[in-house]
């Protein structure tokens, strides 16, 4: 079974999974130099894999935008999502629960 990932501008640091990815060898697709990744993790597709190790507070980095900030260290590989990233264009993000996505607090942005 192929696992793959695409990399949107090759300037990105992630690259979000085509497939349910499971540890192992991923293929990349789209833009970029390399042509696949080890993943660590098992990463739901539509989610992201660090392309990159990160260190925490660095950016990260989809479709060529800062789209958030590592919030600890992320190695190249591993499932990038609400569990280690903040996001930059939703503050809530970092209360969401990271499988469902869901907000953990009371309704107080509504």
């Amino acid at each position: 079974m192929s696992q793959r990932a695409f990399i949107i501008h090759a300037t990105d640091n992630v690259a979000t999974a085509l497939d349910d990815l499971s540890p192992g060898e991923v293929q990349l697709l789209g833009e970029g130099e390399r042509t696949s990744v080890e993943s660590s993790d098992p990463i739901p597709f539509g989610h992201k894999v660090a392309l990159q190790d990160c260190a925490a507070g660095d950016p990260v980095i989809k479709s060529s935008v800062v789209i958030g900030q590592a919030l600890q260290a992320i190695k190249s590989g591993q499932h990038m999502h609400l569990h280690n990233v903040k996001s930059n264009f939703d503050e809530r993000s970092g209360t969401l629960d990271k499988d469902t996505g869901a907000p953990t607090e009371p309704d107080v942005y509504l």
